[in-house]
């Protein structure tokens, strides 16, 4: 989108867990109606409210947050029926895209930042969000900068669920079983790693690339490193560069080095993304290079206790360990057809005041997007949840996801031919070729 440099991204990160948040403020505005009185007063009718999510699983801090905020809500306000649709992230773009071409999108639903949520503004189909966001002031919860990739020509169409840094998260147990010292800090090093974990017979990286879009995050770190930088995709748009360029044959080579190495589970392309996670968190793979989105999750597993981190390695010695592969995250959008908008804005409203605090208290709010007062440590907070606030403090900035950049079709693309070196062996100029070909196709 161009509103919100890296640069500033690096300064928001550093000051993510310091600031307070804005005061808790319940929704109101039931319209008026026949069917049930509230507290004695006005009478108001019932009133149900379609909320499609992407937390499926009731073990994760994410999904009991949204449950309950709900079920808090729905006390509040019993005229108010808060109805969950609750998919995992391919299932719900699928059916959103449906819903979408038949106008009958969710009155909240999920949509990703930057150029994957702009169809859907440019059609009509969502509500500008400028209202919720300045009333009482909740816009400026956010970390500064945040919110532009989430607006159009000034209006606001989606509040992000966090702002998170992909990492690799390691099993401190498993390194030891295979006699694993040093964290590895090159490529080569990964490699290495990767091939004294198999000797073992342990699984070096989960990875659940069924939902392709967990290869192609993994990806972007590779060309972060090569390109010795950020916006390579940017010079791409720009006509600065082409697909063909060195740093992006160099990094396919490399990513499939690691495929060839070994480093994923058999058969990974038919292992949707939770089960991928789950591989990690039930102790049967010794890496998970994923967004902190995930630390809540994991501190919840069977492997709590037992997981380190540590940044994306150089690549043949190039790129800035300190910077990463920035995901903003997923955004709560409104149907601009909704039946109940003002109902529906009120929720809302309640849930993004809410969210910050409940994930706080559920030891959830690493990769928040909101700012966030509390003590870590005097809260309870793991000792990965404190070594990744640590690694916040140090970004300098990076690169969004592939399809938070590109245009749906050029992604849809990419993301196609990602998942498919994870089957074959491609030659990488060739594939470099194609990533070309679909770009100048769908400008």
């Amino acid at each position: 989108m161009g509103k919100a440099k890296m640069k500033a991204f690096a300064v928001v990160m550093t000051s993510a867990l310091t600031l307070t948040l804005a005061a808790c403020n319940n929704g109101h505005g039931a319209s008026p109606g026949n069917s049930k009185k509230q507290g004695g007063d006005a009478a108001t009718k019932d009133v149900t409210i379609t909320f499609q999510n992407i937390n499926p699983d009731p073990s994760t801090p994410s999904y009991k947050m949204i449950k309950e905020i709900v079920r808090q809500y729905e006390r509040d306000h019993p005229h108010i029926k808060i109805e969950l649709d609750s998919l995992n992230t391919d299932q719900q773009k699928l059916k959103l895209k449906t819903q979408a071409a038949a106008k009958e999108v969710p009155d909240i639903t999920i949509v990703n930042p930057a150029a994957q949520m702009k169809p859907f503004v440019d059609a009509g189909l969502l509500a500008p969000l400028n209202d919720v966001a300045d009333k009482d002031g909740l816009k400026n919860t956010f970390q500064e900068g945040l919110l532009d990739y989430y607006s159009f020509d000034d209006k606001l169409y989606a509040f992000p669920d966090g702002n998170n840094i992909e990492v690799v998260f390691y099993n401190k147990e498993l390194f030891a079983k295979a006699g694993i010292q040093k964290l590895p800090s090159t490529f080569d090093e990964l490699i290495t790693t990767v091939k004294a974990l198999k000797v073992k017979g342990i699984t070096p990286i989960a990875i659940g690339e069924k939902d392709s879009w967990t290869g192609s995050l993994l990806f972007m770190n590779i060309l972060l490193r090569t390109n010795e930088g950020p916006n390579f995709l940017k010079d791409v748009l720009d006509g600065k560069k082409t697909f063909n360029d060195p740093a992006f044959v160099e990094a396919v080579d490399a990513f499939q080095e690691l495929i060839q190495a070994g480093a994923f589970p058999d058969e990974a392309s038919s292992i949707d993304y939770n089960a991928g996670g789950n591989i990690f968190k039930t102790g049967k793979a010794a890496m998970y290079i994923m967004g902190t989105w995930e630390t809540g999750s994991i501190d919840s597993s069977s492997v709590a206790g037992k997981v380190g981190v540590f940044p994306f390695p150089t690549v043949n010695s190039k790129g800035d360990v300190n910077e990463y592969v920035i995901a903003p995250g997923s955004g709560f959008a409104v149907s601009a057809n909704s039946e109940h908008l003002q109902e529906t804005k009120d929720f809302l409203h309640y849930f993004i005041t809410e969210m910050p605090k409940v994930q706080f208290d559920l030891k959830n709010t690493i990769g928040s997007g909101q700012k966030v007062e509390g003590d870590l440590k005097e809260a309870g907070y793991s000792e990965l949840a404190i070594n990744l606030n640590e690694l916040f403090q140090k970004v300098k900035g990076g690169d969004l996801a592939f399809d938070n950049t590109m245009n749906p079709a050029i992604a849809q693309a990419h993301l196609s031919s990602i998942q498919n070196l994870f089957v074959q062996k491609e030659d990488a100029a060739q594939v470099a070729k194609e990533h070309q070909s679909a770009f100048e196709a769908n400008q």
